[in-house]
């Protein structure tokens, strides 16, 4: 007996569930309430509540931003989910990015717990958690309900691999589905800007501190291995020679650009190319090749257009990793085969490409005994994009082990220069932490003068030394070395206008969005800061409408309020304003124009539009004083620091 009345066995059943929500709903709510609720009403009429119905959906819970939906099969949801982002999105192109409605969406198959209309557990909290982890117009789907999709729907999933979701101890499955074609590549917590204000400093250094008495024993690795990858020939499924060149010369551009990456090795096209219009069996490739990855792909051509495909396969499970596809007119093969080329060696290569995100997944799956210097340069990679506290205080020693086991591996000392530089400018023992920085990218160019990453971790470098000539050497070197590398053009944009181009600096966004244009939230928020010393204060603002405010940076948080006041939008700049100021009391006009590594021009541009935006203009006493010769505005420089 419970509470006077018999115990009634619960009612369970296994249903798909869609969990979907509107992104910034109470900021747009706040900028105008009437508009916002009027063009969701029109949007659940006229898109949402009739795609649920047709795919037999039935609304569990509606709330102001978003609802939980039951179907009875996975191909249902997901269709619904679909079509609905899909209609949502027409919809809304209209309208200013800062008033548009986008919904996330997560999708999972479990077994729910039914009381009355309602539905609980386990089931619809995992799709909750998709839903608050889905990037922007993107759709999540739980592994449980992936594995029901194979062949019954026209739409493409990227495996974004294995998520730690709040309140859920396990880790969940995830696959992302292109919509329209469109790939959302998964939100991380974006790794700290060049420039940040020093708050929690302290919490920072005593999380280092705590670090070096508590990392454990380190026994000696295995011989360290890199990730290798083939690139089997191109599927010529035209049959014709021109289309064979074409096939073969992709094939052969893909290998030269992914041959640029210190990340990983590449198979020499003369030990694949007896693959050429042969079936194979991908495990058998890997073991007469001994690779990890393969990738593979086809051409075809008709009606004056061609349409390239590609896809990464780790070649021990055969599973799919990523897949693309483009559509061309077939005018001018030469620049078609350049373009595809280039996005398919950014999609894969880099720090943050899919081999290195492989590698690491597998990394994290051994004991910290058995890791090579390779893995701890990619466990202590990963830790420093993350760029928090306490990846910080796991990084340094991993990268430190790695450099030890191993002085020759350069990407670790690039890792270890960008670890220490924020912890530089979080204001955490600065002057020993930008020498270690110094010393390490001096290390990094030392080992490999040919990677470009190396290069720009110098020019970062020479660029916060204020030496300013030979940053933008080092910067021109990377990009002599790496021409098509996205990695290198968003770090060069952000830096463009510091070494006096800042029009370039716009340019070099332009093309590192087109060379990889699933590109982080981190690499938004650089090219944010390179379109707004550019002049170009709109595309400022659309490309930070791709990341979320828990990721922003403090140089996020002044561009966009600073961008809108120079486009004359006062008022808009203020609600921003004030909502970075909740986030970072201290935020000032003097404090920021004072942060290093800016040219006269930048601080001037961000004293001209902060004022417009409603910054505060005095910095406090405390944080001037630890600035040599500060910079002071005219209606602070008679209020002492020392006071």
């Amino acid at each position: 007996m419970l509470g006077g009345k018999e115990d009634v066995p619960e009612k369970r059943r296994l249903v798909a569930i869609m969990a979907a929500d509107i992104v910034g709903y109470s900021r747009l709510v706040e900028a105008d309430e009437k508009a916002t609720l009027d063009a969701i009403r029109s949007l659940r009429s006229e898109v949402i509540n009739p795609q649920i119905v047709a795919h037999d959906g039935r609304i569990v819970k509606l709330m102001g931003d978003g609802a939980i939906v039951e179907f009875g099969s996975v191909v249902d949801a997901v269709a619904s989910a679909v079509a609905i982002q899909m209609g949502v999105r027409a919809r809304q192109r209209d309208k200013l990015p800062d008033r548009r409605l986008t919904l996330r969406i997560g999708v999972n198959l479990g077994d729910v717990v039914v009381e009355g209309d309602d539905l609980m557990g386990d089931g619809v909290n995992v799709a909750a958690r998709l839903e608050q982890l889905c990037p922007p117009g993107g759709l999540l789907v739980a592994a449980a309900a992936y594995d029901q999709l194979q062949g019954k729907l026209d739409v493409t999933f990227d495996d974004a691999g294995e998520q730690q979701v709040k309140n859920i101890a396990r880790p969940v499955h995830v696959y992302s589905a292109r919509i329209d074609g469109v790939a959302h590549a998964l939100p991380r917590k974006s790794r700290q800007r060049r420039r940040l204000l020093p708050i929690g400093a302290t919490a920072v250094l005593a999380l280092l501190l705590a670090a070096g008495g508590t990392w454990w024993f380190w026994p000696t690795p295995p011989a360290d291995t890199k990730p290798s990858v083939a690139v089997l020939p191109f599927n010529n499924y035209a049959g014709d020679e021109a289309t064979g060149r074409l096939a073969d010369g992709l094939t052969e551009d893909i290998i030269t650009d992914l041959a640029r990456y210190p990340d990983f090795e590449v198979v020499a096209r003369n030990s694949t190319e007896v693959y050429k219009g042969k079936p194979i069996d991908i495990r058998e490739v890997a073991s007469a090749l001994h690779i990890n990855y393969v990738l593979e792909g086809s051409i075809q051509r008709q009606n004056g257009r061609v349409r390239i495909t590609a896809q990464l396969i780790n070649a021990t499970s055969a599973n799919h990793l990523w897949s693309d596809h483009w559509d061309r007119p077939d005018e001018d093969v030469f620049a078609v085969q350049t373009e595809i080329a280039q996005e398919v060696s950014n999609q894969l290569g880099g720090g943050v490409g899919l081999i290195n995100r492989a590698a690491r997944d597998a990394a994290r799956r051994k004991r910290p005994g058995n890791l090579t210097a390779y893995e701890l340069y990619l466990l202590g990679g990963e830790k420093v994009e993350q760029g928090n506290s306490a990846s910080l205080k796991e990084a340094i020693p991993l990268l430190t082990r790695a450099v030890e086991l191993d002085p020759g591996l350069a990407r670790a000392w690039v890792s270890l220069f960008f670890a220490y530089n924020v912890l530089a400018f979080a204001g955490v023992d600065q002057e020993r932490n930008w020498k270690l920085a110094g010393e390490a990218a001096e290390h990094a160019v030392s080992t490999d003068p040919g990677d470009a990453m190396a290069h720009v971790a110098l020019g970062s470098s020479f660029g916060i030394q204020n030496d300013l000539i030979r940053a933008k050497a080092e910067f021109d070197t990377a990009l002599r070395l790496a021409p098509s590398s996205a990695e290198v053009l968003i770090q060069y944009s952000f830096w463009a206008a510091t070494l006096g181009q800042p029009k370039q600096g716009g340019e070099m966004a332009d093309r590192a969005i087109r060379l990889d244009p699933n590109y982080s939230m981190a690499a938004a928020g650089r090219f944010s800061y390179a379109y707004f010393a550019a002049d170009r204060y709109e595309d400022a603002l659309s490309v930070l409408d791709r990341a979320t405010l828990d990721s922003y940076s403090p140089d996020n948080w002044v561009v966009r309020p600073s961008a809108l006041a120079a486009l004359g939008r006062i008022e808009e700049a203020k609600r921003w304003v004030k909502e970075a100021l909740s986030r970072s009391a201290d935020l000032t006009i003097e404090g920021w124009a004072n942060q290093p590594g800016y040219s006269d021009a930048e601080r001037q541009r961000f004293i001209k539009t902060m004022a417009l935006a409603g910054f505060p203009a005095c910095a406090k006493p405390d944080v001037l004083a630890k600035i040599a010769n500060p910079l002071r505005l005219p209606e602070c420089a008679n209020r002492s620091p020392a006071k």
